[in-house]
């Protein structure tokens, strides 16, 4: 197992000690990095004791750190998992060759670029969260929050020392633009379009963490198949810590509908509103809205893109060395979906060039998991309602359904019955006014917002009264 050098001024397992030029170059990227958490990163409680993990290890157990712990002296750190000995490229043109430990020269700017997008993406959330802070439901979710924000940071260090390892100049301006590019700035904005979107409130983030930081599970999955080993084994580890996050989003949302019922019964009403309450029907709203943008994060249904990266061995399927086929896709057909004017129908095209939508597929079937849980609650309490995932082609930005009014259940409508339903079916000004009036912060230990219920634990063997944040 590769040592972790703790104590450093960059925590690290990639022996930083050993390449001093490189040392001083991370070094220096070090205070802009503080700098633009300063500036961007949550606007309260940046001095208080929060109770983090920090990863102090790459290794299946004990790899975590628990501790009261203020942000601004969290240990950011750089973290590979382990090498695997002879590991082969499993997939394109290149399969059952050794796998790369530099950038070869014909895949350097893809794989640049790869790095860039993946990385844009985690400061972009906690600039996208950095206010909800103010209005946390609990102190237990408070310091959800606060760990989401402080390893999302973590995973945009492990880009930047891609950057810097491996890219030399180019690598180095393009770690500082990171730092330069904001969430909604309309000059210089985030460069994935779900970045680029408020989260106002924490039913919004609970959404977030669970539809938009899966999106993110399965590009990292993705490039953790990359023949570029140093990718592979950054983003094997990164998925260890993404786990956390979509926990905070099934949990949040699994909260939100256990007191939604508990109100419904309470009040022997569905209009839970009145009571403090999210209805059943404005959390469906919700779910239509961020499983839809989230979608659009896997492109269009055929890429040349994303068949080249395959094909090169710099991107793979999710779990590709579980897959029961021959790893080059070329004479491999499958079906997409395709939005016409005359309706919506299918069409046939090779598995290479339809791998963001296979991906996409994964991604669904795994969304879906979530709501058969909250479903199974929902039929328990005796309540006639099932929640569900819009069409594929709801409410689509990018890929064949752009141009199209679709609604939840797959029809393709003029302009006037879109504007006539798409109150139902996407939160109104209405709505998210609402949910933001119930947004008013709790900082007593064991208290908790009366739109959410206790979570049944706490974190780390600690219970729900625990003071997360020492305030």
């Amino acid at each position: 197992m590769s040592k972790v050098d703790i104590n450093a001024k960059i925590p690290n397992n990639v022996d930083l000690a050993g390449d001093r030029r490189l040392q001083r170059a991370l070094e220096s990227w070090q205070p802009k990095y503080i700098k633009w958490w300063e500036e961007l990163g949550p606007v309260a409680y940046k001095t208080s004791p929060v109770y983090l993990r920090t990863a102090i290890a790459v290794g299946q157990q004990g790899w975590a750190h628990f501790d009261h712990v203020s942000m601004p002296e969290y240990r950011w750190g750089i973290f590979m998992a382990d090498a695997e000995p002879d590991r082969k490229i499993a997939f394109g043109e290149n399969m059952g060759q050794d796998v790369w430990q530099d950038v070869p020269g014909e895949y350097r700017a893809d794989l640049r670029r790869l790095i860039v997008v993946q990385g844009d993406t985690e400061p972009a959330s906690v600039e996208q969260q950095r206010r909800l802070c103010l209005t946390a439901p609990s102190l237990y979710d408070m310091r959800n929050l606060f760990q989401v924000n402080v390893e999302e940071g973590r995973h945009l260090w492990a880009m930047v020392y891609l950057l810097h390892r491996y890219f030399g100049r180019d690598g180095r301006d393009e770690a500082d633009e990171m730092l330069e590019r904001h969430s909604g700035d309309p000059d210089n904005p985030r460069i994935l379009g779900a970045f680029n979107e408020e989260t106002p409130d924490w039913l919004s983030f609970f959404m977030f963490t669970y539809f938009t930081d899966r999106d993110g599970k399965y590009q990292l999955a993705s490039l953790r198949e990359s023949a570029f080993d140093p990718l592979s084994r950054t983003c094997e580890f990164m998925l260890k810590e993404e786990a956390h996050h979509m926990f905070v989003g099934a949990s949040g949302i699994a909260r939100i509908i256990h007191r939604t019922l508990d109100l419904m019964r309470e009040h022997d009403t569905d209009q839970v509103q009145p009571h403090g309450g999210i209805s059943l029907e404005l959390i469906q709203k919700y779910i239509n809205f961020h499983y839809s943008v989230s979608l659009d994060l896997f492109g269009s249904e055929t890429s040349t893109n994303a068949a080249n990266f395959y094909a090169s061995g710099i991107k793979g399927r999710f779990q590709e060395t579980k897959r029961n086929d021959d790893h080059r896709l070329i004479d491999v057909g499958r079906k997409v979906p395709e939005a016409t004017s005359n309706g919506i129908t299918e069409r046939e095209v090779t598995q290479l060039a339809a791998l963001n939508e296979t991906l996409r597929d994964d991604y669904t079937l795994d969304c879906h998991k979530g709501l058969v849980r909250w479903n199974r609650a929902v039929a328990e309490a005796g309540v006639d309602f099932e929640f569900g995932l819009p069409y594929v082609g709801f409410h689509r930005q990018v890929g064949t359904f752009r141009d199209y009014n679709v609604t939840p259940d797959g029809r393709i409508v003029d302009d006037e019955e879109w504007n006539a339903g798409v109150g139902r079916w996407l939160p109104t000004d209405a709505d998210r006014a609402h949910v933001k009036s119930l947004m008013v912060g709790v900082t007593e230990p064991g208290k908790i917002a009366g739109w959410i219920a206790a979570p049944t634990s706490g974190i780390h063997q600690k219970p729900f009264d625990f003071e997360y944040v020492k305030l």
